[in-house]
C-alpha cells in the first residue's frame, strides 16, 4: 500500500510534498508509514504532521491492497473528523 503526501515539507525526517511512502500498517484514525526518515512512525491519516508543528498536509491513496483497506481506513478516519 502507498500514498502520497501533499502539503508544505515537513522537514528531513518527515515528509516531502509530492512524495509517495510505503503504508506499513493502518488502525484508524492513524497510519503507519516509513517516512523521511527511514523508520516507520504513525500519524493521523486526516491530518499528517509531526507532534511539534501546527502546519499539516493530506494524504492521498496512490496503491491499496485487494481488500481496500485504505480507503475503508480514509472513509472511516472522516467520521472521526467529523462525527457528526
Amino acid at each position: 500500500m502507498k500514498v502520497r503526501y501533499i502539503g508544505p515539507n515537513q522537514g528531513v525526517d518527515a515528509f516531502t510534498s509530492n512524495k509517495i511512502y510505503a503504508v506499513v500498517g493502518v488502525k484508524v484514525p492513524w497510519i503507519k508509514i516509513i517516512d523521511d526518515s527511514g523508520e516507520d512512525y504513525v500519524y493521523l491519516i486526516n491530518e499528517p504532521r509531526l507532534l511539534d508543528s501546527e502546519v499539516s498536509g493530506k494524504f492521498e491513496i496512490v496503491e491499496d491492497d485487494e481488500n481496500g483497506t485504505l480507503k475503508k481506513a480514509f472513509d472511516e478516519a472522516k467520521k472521526w473528523a467529523n462525527p457528526n
